[in-house]
């Protein structure tokens, strides 16, 4: 009858300690996996950190143990990856238009690269979608720099004599011009002197010293209209420092929305993204279709992926303003500093 108590309480304890002890499992489950940061050249798979894949391999499956490498698998014929990554599949190769040359053939570690044909040109800041024709000098031209792969004929006029008689008009009067103004400036510098001899109660050389301080005076209130301000685009732009590597750059996809929808495609093929990547984006929301062309940006580029190549991608093309927005919020949000240089 005495054990009867004793045994009540043991269940007791058991069955509160059983109870309580996946809540903790789980807590500390939580915790865990909130707490979970990679370094650069790895990548999240649930709560551990995996190794990227080499170059011109993709990820087939995560690692099952932290700091290793998963299944990886070699690329197929036709696509690349250039550098170290955990995309699912590779990238397609470029394939060269019909009026383009194979310069550098694709391989499972870089992109083709393709030049135009002789006789044409591609802008090498837009994307190449067809070649142009390259100009041909007029008659009364002169070839200055020949036609190449990535810029036109430049061409200029052929000096005649008539272009050389009006080169010496416009050499005289713009001679006749500067003795002109000399001739105001002498005349106001002898006018000050003038004045200041006349109110000079002292000696020679004092009165010398007053004619060279209003040359002096005048000399300088006749430069003050040539004063020249520096506009707000040729300002040096400020280079970004991150506070937590990828993972900031990461963070900061989103201000990218503010890229106008009409200049994003431009945007990505500043960043040498193919135009084949980004068409297969189209059907995704505008915010997605930013996402995710972000990401395929930095799998290409890898740890030399910078905030700082997309701002200047974007100063490239006149988007200043899209820019210093990006900017502020990245440093508003305590993603970036400030660094001590600018470009």
């Amino acid at each position: 009858m005495n054990r009867f108590p004793f045994v009540i309480s043991v269940l007791i304890g058991l069955f509160a300690s059983t109870a309580s002890f996946p809540w903790a499992d789980l807590d500390l489950h939580i915790r865990t996996q909130r707490e979970v940061r990679c370094r650069d050249e790895e990548y999240r798979s649930g709560n551990i950190c995996c190794l990227n894949c080499p170059a011109g391999t993709h990820l087939k499956s995560a690692c099952t143990t932290p700091g290793e490498k998963g299944q990886c698998e070699e690329c197929e014929d036709g696509t690349h990856t250039q550098h170290a990554n955990h995309l699912a599949q590779c990238i397609q190769c470029t394939q060269c238009h019909s009026d383009q040359v194979i310069f550098r053939p694709c391989s499972h570690t870089q992109n083709a690269e393709c030049h135009c044909k002789a006789g044409g040109f591609c802008d090498p800041e837009e994307a190449c979608e067809s070649c142009t024709k390259c100009s041909r000098c007029k008659k009364d031209e002169e070839v200055v720099r020949n036609c190449t792969a990535t810029s036109n004929t430049e061409c200029k006029k052929i000096p005649t004599q008539s272009n050389s008689s009006s080169g010496i008009v416009e050499a005289i009067v713009i001679i006749v011009s500067v003795l002109v103004g000399l001739g105001i400036v002498g005349a106001l510098i002898f006018c000050c002197m003038k004045k200041r001899a006349r109110g000079s109660v002292g000696n020679e050389s004092k009165a010398e010293l007053h004619v060279q301080e209003g040359r002096n005076e005048q000399t300088q209130r006749g430069c003050s209209g040539f004063i020249f301000t520096q506009s707000l685009e040729d300002e040096p732009f400020p280079e970004l420092i991150p506070v937590n590597g990828v993972d900031s750059l990461r963070k900061c996809f989103e201000y990218f929305e503010e890229v106008d929808i009409d200049y994003y495609k431009r945007f990505f093929r500043q960043l040498d993204l193919h135009s084949n990547v980004i068409r297969s984006k189209d059907q995704l929301p505008y915010e997605d279709r930013i996402h995710e062309l972000l990401n395929v940006w930095i799998e290409k580029e890898g740890k030399d992926a910078s905030l700082n190549d997309l701002l200047k991608a974007l100063l490239k093309f006149d988007q200043r303003r899209t820019a210093e927005t990006i900017k502020e919020k990245a440093l508003e949000n305590g993603h970036y500093v400030l660094a001590s240089k600018s470009f």
